[in-house]
């Protein structure tokens, strides 16, 4: 940190200091690969990459990152749920749920299959298979909000299968983390598999009811804001109950975003919410630039299986969610496969459960660590080149400020 050491500061100063370089960072990067008409996104996580660990030093992860990063990313999927109406996303259920299933099936057994095939242990070869399977939906739901696509049949089969693929994910690492210890407490796995679609189905089927019921009771509060401090109440709340089920904490936050859509139509709340989250994601999306590590690379075979596993871990998503949809054409199918291929954090976070349960190598922590990375900065430009020509929504519906060419 020759950088902060310049900067000459206390615990405070250090702070202050990672916050402003992670933001500035970020929205340079940004501005850059929006002159470049590239996607926005891909820029502020190469920010991470350079001003993190791996080549600058400047900053680098901590609990407090990491912390910004899930407040900016659950922030991001409430800004998506008030886009997004649960009657839209009922009509694509069925479709859902197939692309879901899908694109946790075939990534798992290739990745299995390849760690068996390189020599590797079972067990480690599972945690990979388990560490392919999840998406991180806040980089495509970005992606799509800035490009005003989020009304699509295709953007909304996506979100609904990020839902269902998070609670197939949770089962799968509820397993293996449990083989990882010697056994499978089944019940553990049932009851956690149960309270998280539960959780779900309640939300999204008496959420919407019970918010529009209260909306005359919020406008009397007299606090300033008050549909804001409710819906970022309600936000909050359903994250807490999410990540207490087991569940990623995201997915309670798109829930309330869908419940209050609704209510908020014709008010500020949405773009009162983008402001707030215009500042707080671009900590989640440098962080995750932050988290890889180059050094763990360094060897022929270390980058030879990351970039097969890598390769494996985008065409497994492309081929077995756009299967799922096929029906709908090649380009529809070529939208939702590319939707789902980033990993993001929640691949990382699997491989680091792996680390701590000593199941997975330096070696296989590190190639993972690679893959969520590189399969969140290949998505964006994908997104962009297969949803070239679809119809915009107007001006005043697009998510974020910004737009992508």
């Amino acid at each position: 940190m020759l950088l902060f050491a310049w900067a000459g500061g206390d615990e405070h100063t250090k702070l202050l200091f990672t916050l402003a370089v992670m933001f500035i960072a970020a929205k340079l990067a940004a501005e850059a690969f929006e002159r470049l008409k590239q996607p926005a996104v891909a820029g502020e996580i190469l920010a991470g990459v350079i001003i993190g660990p791996s080549v600058l030093a400047w900053v680098e992860p901590t609990g407090l990152t990491n912390a910004l990063a899930e407040i900016g990313v659950i922030f991001l999927l409430f800004l998506v749920g008030l886009e997004t109406k649960p009657a839209d996303i009922f009509r694509v259920g069925g479709r859902a749920i197939a692309v879901a299933v899908l694109g946790v099936i075939v990534p798992f057994i290739a990745g299995y299959v390849l760690f068996i095939l390189w020599g590797r242990h079972q067990i480690e070869a599972i945690f990979l298979g388990a560490a392919m399977v999840a998406t991180s939906v806040g980089i495509t739901a970005r992606v799509l909000g800035q490009m005003g696509l989020l009304h699509l049949q295709t953007s909304r089969i996506i979100l609904g299968a990020a839902v269902i693929d998070d609670i197939l994910g949770l089962i799968i690492l509820a397993v293996v983390s449990s083989m990882a210890k010697g056994d499978i407490n089944y019940v553990h796995i049932a009851t956690t598999a149960a309270l998280a679609i539960g959780f779900t189905i309640f939300v999204a089927v008496v959420g919407a009811r019970t918010v529009n019921k209260m909306r005359e009771r919020v406008a009397k509060l007299r606090v300033g804001q008050a549909q804001l401090v409710f819906g970022f109440s309600l936000c909050l709340g359903l994250a807490v109950v999410a990540s207490y089920i087991g569940v990623a904490a995201i997915i309670g936050a798109f829930l309330a975003g869908m419940a209050l859509s609704e209510s908020v139509e014709g008010t500020d709340m949405p773009h009162q919410a983008e402001a707030v989250t215009e500042f707080l994601l671009p900590f989640f999306l440098t962080n995750i630039g932050m988290q890889l590590k180059l050094d763990a690379l360094l060897t022929p075979e270390a980058l030879t299986l990351a970039l097969v596993v890598t390769l494996l871990a985008v065409a497994t998503k492309m081929l077995g969610c756009g299967a799922a949809a096929l029906s709908m054409g090649w380009k529809r199918a070529a939208q939702i496969g590319t939707g789902m291929v980033p990993r993001g954090e929640v691949g990382i976070v699997v491989a680091q459960i792996g680390l701590g349960l000593a199941a997975v190598s330096d070696l296989a922590y590190g190639v993972v660590l690679v893959m969520a990375v590189a399969t969140t900065l290949i998505a964006p430009p994908l997104l962009v080149q297969v949803y070239k020509g679809e119809d915009r929504a107007p001006s005043d519906d697009v998510m974020p400020v910004s737009s992508i060419s």
